[in-house]
C-alpha cells in the first residue's frame, strides 16, 4: 500500500504527473494512476489504497470538483483526517472540505523548488508523520525529510468568574493562546473555529483529537475577580489520555500578559520542541502593556466577532471602549483598528452622520505597518469613497500579511463583493465563517452570492448555516434587530415564508428604526419571497436615509435585481442619489 493517494479528474492527468514526481523523489510511494480495468475489482482496490494510505492528496480543479468520485474521495480522507487538499484555477471547493487548509498551486509552474510546491510537501510530510511515518513503499529514504510538526487544539477556557458577563475575557485569553502557538513552526494548532465548536460542552479529549487529527489537547479555565486571576491549564496527550503538563496560576491581573507567554512557553518545553527567537519575540509581542486597555479591547472584539456589531448599540460600543483604551494607550494599533472598524458601521447605520474611520485607521497603521487589519479596514473605506483601485492595494497588503486573519477575510469578502467578483467574495466570506463560529453575517453574505450564482446547493446550506448561527445568537439577546433581519433572511431562503414573516412583524414592532434590518427585509422579500410591493415599502425609508456607501452596496446587491426595473423602485434611488449629492441627510 502507498503512502500518498492521489485523488484527481483523468482529464487533469497532465497537470497531476509533474506532482506525482516531485512526491516520489521525497522517498514517499504513490497510488495515482494504476493499470486496471473498472469495475468491481478497480472499486475494491481504490478503497483498500484510499483506506492505508497515509495522506490523501487531492487535486481540486473546476473539472475534479464536479467529479462525484473524487468529492466522496475527499470527504472520506476529511472523514480519516488524512486529507491534504491542493487547488488549480481557483476552483470552488466542496462545502464540506472548506475548512481545511488548502494549497493553491496555480503558481508552482513544475518547478520543484517553488514555495506553493514546497508549502504542499510540508504538509503531505507532516501527515504521513503523523500516521506514522513512510510506509513499505519503495524503501527509499526522503530526499530532504520534512520535519514533523505536533498538532494541537487549544480549547476554549471556561469562564470560572461566576459571571456571563466575563465570557469575553476567558474567550479571548483561549484566542490569545491559539495565535501564540500559531507562531511556532513546530506546532499545528487547530483553528479558532474548530476549537470552539466544543464551547460549552462536555469534552471527551481523545474524542476531539480523533476530529481534529490532532496529538495534544489544552484545555483550561479563567477565573477574574477584581484585580486578581485565577488560570488553571492542562496539556493532554490524545491518545493515551495522560496529562503532560498541568498548572495552575494565580497571579495579579497585571501579570496577564506575562502570564500568557509562560502558558505558551511551557507547552512548548512540556512537547520538547524549540522556540526561536523571532518566534518568542513574536509571542511577546501584545500590542500593548495596559492591562485595561488590553480588557477593553477583547470587549471590543467581543461584540464585533458574534457578528452583531452592525447594529447600532454594538457599533457605539465598540466605538466607546476603543476609544478609552486608545486614551490609555495611544499607542495601541489594535484598538485604533478596531474603532475604524466601528466607525464605518456606524456611519452606514446612521445615513453618513459619523466618523467614516479613515483618521482612526491610519492612526493604527502609523502605529503598526504591518498590521493586517488596519490594512483590511482602510481598504474598505477607500472602496466606500470610490477609491476601488487604492482599496485593491491595501486588500492585497493584508491578505499578503495574514491570510488567516477572521477582519481580514471579511474585509476581502466585502471588497470583492462591492466589486462583483462573486467567486472571490464566496472564498473569503467562507474563509471568515471558518474562522469564526459566531459570524451571521458572513453566512447570509455568502447566501446571496450563491443565490445570485443560481447554486442551489450552495444557497441552501449558506441558508441553514446562516439560521442556526442566528438562532444561537437570538437565544442570548431575542430583541436583537440586525440578527433578526439575518434570520428572516435565511428563513424565506430555506422557503418558510411564514416564520420569515413573523420575525420581520416582531421586529419591526421592537426596533422600527434599524435600517440594516429593514434592508435585509426587503431582500428577503425581493429576492425570494417574490413579493415586489413589500420589498418596496421596506426599502422606501431605508433609502431616505442611508449613507452614500450603503447606496453604492444597494446598487450592487443582486438581491434587489428584481426590483431595479419597477418605476417606483427608480424613483427611490435616484431621490437618494439627488439627496446625497447635496450632502443633506
Amino acid at each position: 500500500m502507498a503512502d500518498v493517494f492521489v485523488s484527481y479528474a483523468r482529464s487533469d492527468k497532465a497537470r497531476v504527473a509533474p506532482l506525482v514526481a516531485a512526491i516520489e523523489a521525497q522517498g514517499w510511494s504513490v497510488w495515482w494512476d494504476p493499470e486496471i480495468d473498472a469495475g468491481q475489482q478497480f472499486d475494491d482496490q481504490i478503497e483498500a489504497e484510499l483506506n492505508a494510505a497515509k495522506a490523501v492528496l487531492v487535486v481540486w480543479t473546476p473539472t475534479s470538483v464536479a467529479s462525484r468520485w473524487v468529492r466522496g474521495e475527499a470527504r472520506e480522507a476529511a472523514d480519516r483526517g488524512v486529507l491534504v487538499p491542493a487547488r488549480f484555477d481557483g476552483a470552488r471547493l466542496p462545502m464540506d472540505v472548506r475548512a481545511i487548509h488548502t494549497t493553491d498551486l496555480d503558481g508552482w509552474g513544475d518547478n520543484t523548488a517553488s514555495a506553493p510546491l514546497q508549502a504542499l510537501l510540508k504538509a503531505l510530510g507532516a501527515m504521513i508523520a503523523r500516521q506514522g511515518g513512510p510506509g513499505s513503499g519503495n524503501g527509499a529514504a526522503p530526499a530532504s525529510p520534512q520535519p514533523s510538526r505536533i498538532g494541537i487544539c487549544v480549547l476554549p477556557f471556561a469562564n470560572m468568574s461566576g459571571d456571563p458577563e466575563q465570557e469575553y475575557f476567558s474567550d479571548g485569553i483561549s484566542e490569545d493562546i491559539i495565535t501564540d502557538l500559531s507562531k511556532v513552526s513546530a506546532l499545528v494548532v487547530a483553528s479558532r473555529n474548530s476549537a470552539f465548536m466544543y464551547k460549552g460542552t462536555k469534552v471527551d479529549v481523545a474524542k476531539v483529537a480523533r476530529e481534529l487529527n490532532v496529538s495534544h489537547v489544552l484545555e483550561g479555565s479563567v477565573r477574574k475577580a477584581g484585580g486578581r486571576v485565577r488560570i488553571t491549564a492542562q496539556l493532554v496527550h490524545g491518545a493515551s489520555n495522560d496529562s503532560v503538563w498541568a498548572e495552575r496560576y494565580d497571579r495579579d491581573l497585571n501579570d496577564i500578559f506575562a502570564l500568557q507567554d509562560e502558558i505558551s512557553q511551557a507547552i512548548v518545553k512540556a512537547l520538547k520542541l524549540k522556540l526561536l527567537p523571532e518566534e518568542k519575540q513574536a509571542i511577546e509581542r501584545r500590542g500593548t502593556d495596559n492591562v485595561e486597555a488590553y480588557n477593553l479591547y477583547l470587549m471590543a472584539r467581543q461584540t464585533y466577532i458574534t457578528g452583531n456589531s452592525a447594529d447600532d448599540r454594538a457599533a457605539s460600543a465598540i466605538i466607546r471602549l476603543c476609544s478609552r483604551a486608545t486614551e490609555i494607550d495611544p499607542n495601541y494599533a489594535r484598538a485604533w483598528a478596531l474603532m475604524a472598524l466601528g466607525q464605518t458601521q456606524l456611519r452606514d447605520l446612521r445615513g453618513g452622520q459619523a466618523d467614516d474611520g479613515l483618521a482612526a485607521a491610519d492612526r493604527a497603521l502609523a502605529l503598526d505597518p504591518n498590521l493586517a487589519e488596519a490594512h483590511a479596514i482602510k481598504a474598505a473605506i477607500l472602496a466606500e469613497g470610490g477609491r476601488y483601485d487604492e482599496g485593491a492595494a491595501e486588500i492585497a497588503i493584508a491578505l499578503g500579511l495574514d491570510p488567516e486573519s477572521y477582519e481580514v477575510n471579511r474585509s476581502a469578502g466585502y471588497f470583492s463583493f462591492r466589486r462583483q467578483q462573486l467567486d472571490d467574495a464566496i472564498r473569503h466570506f467562507e474563509k471568515a465563517m471558518a474562522l469564526v463560529e459566531t459570524d451571521v453575517n458572513s453566512a447570509c453574505m455568502l447566501l446571496t452570492c450563491y443565490t445570485a450564482l443560481g447554486n442551489s446547493q450552495g444557497t441552501r446550506h449558506a441558508a441553514q448555516l446562516a439560521l442556526s448561527r442566528t438562532e444561537a445568537a437570538l437565544k442570548h439577546d431575542a430583541n436583537n434587530g440586525t440578527v433578526t433581519g439575518y434570520s428572516a433572511y435565511a428563513l424565506a431562503a430555506l422557503g418558510e415564508s411564514g416564520r420569515a414573516k413573523q420575525r420581520m412583524a416582531r421586529a419591526l414592532l421592537i426596533d422600527p428604526d434599524n435600517l440594516n434590518m429593514r434592508y435585509n427585509f426587503a431582500c428577503a422579500l425581493s429576492v425570494h419571497l417574490k413579493e415586489t410591493d413589500a420589498a418596496l415599502d421596506m426599502l422606501e425609508p431605508v433609502l431616505a436615509k442611508l449613507a452614500g456607501s450603503f447606496l453604492d452596496h444597494a446598487k450592487v446587491d443582486p438581491d434587489l435585481d428584481p426590483l431595479r426595473e419597477d418605476p417606483r423602485f427608480r424613483t427611490m434611488l435616484a431621490a437618494a442619489e439627488a439627496r446625497l449629492s447635496t450632502g443633506s441627510h
